[in-house]
């Protein structure tokens, strides 16, 4: 991709944009950085940028700046449909997103992680197996570090990891990884896709480049994943917990099991400190990418033995008066929320956030056979009262708060109190991880008998 002396366009300065940008203006090209916060919102960005030639559209879009660009790169959390992409793009524009931009400029194989549910432990886990294998990797795009800033550091590895959102896909031309996996497909993003084909769609294009030489990993058990397995030019490789397989992964009586090419490798499940039948899901799945990629199954296995899981996941805040305290903030749509809720009985149930436009229904069987009490917070409070309220014992809160309050005196000895919002955090908070830090907190404030 020849980038000096173009005319490019980065929309959105936030985690993104900044490495985008920068790199842009280190290979010569002419960068324009557009907005709609002000620079007094930016400011910490702009500093980040000082010393580069970078001119700032700020508080605004300037249509002209979209016409005249050579290339535009969207940061994730910008709408490929806003306006001014739209004609844009009627103009001829190039448009993409900054994975795009980053694999142009990435030569190590590169393992693509998507789905609604499991992407950062999968992809977390997969780093960790290839480092424990001897292998130099760089573990990053949807968390931690943007794919930009590997190529902008120069570093030379071995093994690219990627957790992708569909966000990101929706931004791609030929983005191509050697092993894409794709975990689940649940209700997510509906305020942001015009319906779940839409999503479902841009998920599915974490496929679209892959050639018959390159592994796609589907999960048997989805039967929105599984209609991908006769619609990819990859060599499709299933992972199961339902049934055995003859060229796959598969779960059975705490043994998994990887088939490929008459290599038979097992790996039993008792000791492995990452527990629940959603982290079986990701475990196979990291097992079957980094096993096709040349990993040797002993040094897995310890590494996956080892692997104790990620913060804000299903987290054991405390135990006070004979009830855990459990935060789930990362819990961000009902699909995640099924899996907790099905972890535990006798459960209040603190949720609600910023709607996201999904059904909340299908967490109806699970809040009338296990949800004592309902504490509902936050922009969805009403809606999710609407459709699961009648089912509980239900209390509507002002505050994260109050709603910590609340469940500290409705819950009895023996219960479980689950912070799994089942809403994104950006009605009251920065992000999930804010939002659970301000919930541990107030946990930890309260008073009572610490349990054992």
């Amino acid at each position: 991709m020849e980038l000096e002396g173009k005319n490019i366009l980065v929309v959105g300065l936030a985690r993104t944009g900044v490495p985008v940008a920068r790199f842009l203006a280190e290979r010569g090209a002419m960068v324009t950085v557009t907005d709609m916060k002000d620079e007094e919102a930016l400011v910490d960005s702009i500093r980040k940028l000082e010393g580069l030639t970078v001119n700032y559209v700020l508080g605004r879009h300037d249509p002209h700046n979209f016409l005249m660009a050579d290339l535009i790169v969207v940061s994730p959390g910008v709408p490929m449909d806003m306006k001014h992409l739209a004609m844009a793009r009627a103009q001829g524009r190039r448009i993409i997103s900054e994975i795009e931009l980053a694999a142009n400029f990435i030569e190590a194989p590169l393992v693509a992680i998507t789905g609604t549910n499991g992407k950062t432990t999968t992809t977390t886990l997969i780093g960790e197996i290839f480092k424990g294998a001897g292998y130099y990797t760089f573990v990053g795009g949807n968390i931690g570090d943007p794919l930009i800033d590997l190529v902008e550091s120069g570093e030379r590895v071995e093994r690219v990891v990627a957790e992708i959102s569909s966000f990101q896909l929706e931004g791609i031309e030929r983005f191509r990884p050697k092993v894409a996996v794709l975990l689940n497909i649940t209700e997510d993003h509906l305020d942001r896709y015009a319906g779940m084909q839409e999503y479902i769609d841009a998920k599915g294009r974490i496929f679209e480049n892959q050639q018959p030489s390159d592994f796609a990993v589907l999960n048997a058990d989805d039967p929105l994943v599984w209609a991908f397995a006769d619609r990819v030019a990859a060599a499709v490789f299933p992972m199961s917990q339902k049934k055995e397989l003859a060229e796959g992964i598969f779960h059975r009586d705490g043994l998994i099991t990887f088939r490929h090419n008459g290599r038979e490798e097992c790996f039993p499940t008792a000791n492995f400190r990452l527990k629940g039948v959603h982290n079986i899901e990701n475990i196979m799945a990291a097992l079957a990418a980094t096993l096709l990629m040349g990993c040797d199954a002993e040094r897995a296995l310890a590494v996956v033995a080892g692997f104790a899981g990620l913060p804000h996941r299903m987290e054991l805040v405390r135990t006070l008066n004979n009830v855990g305290w459990y935060e789930d903030s990362k819990a961000t749509n009902v699909g995640s929320v099924e899996k907790a809720l099905a972890s535990f009985i006798n459960i209040t149930l603190i949720a609600g956030g910023k709607d996201k436009g999904g059904s909340y229904g299908p967490l109806a069987p699970l809040v009338r056979e296990r949800v004592s009490h309902m504490v509902l917070i936050g922009e969805a409070k009403e809606r999710i009262n609407e459709e699961l309220g009648a089912l509980t014992d239900t209390h509507l809160a002002g505050s994260l708060e109050e709603a910590v309050l609340l469940a500290h005196d409705l819950t009895e000895p023996g219960g479980v109190v689950l912070f799994s919002p089942a809403c994104s955090s950006f009605d009251m908070f920065r992000d999930y991880e804010e939002r659970a830090e301000r919930y541990k907190s107030l946990v930890r404030a309260l008073p009572g008998e610490e349990s054992r």
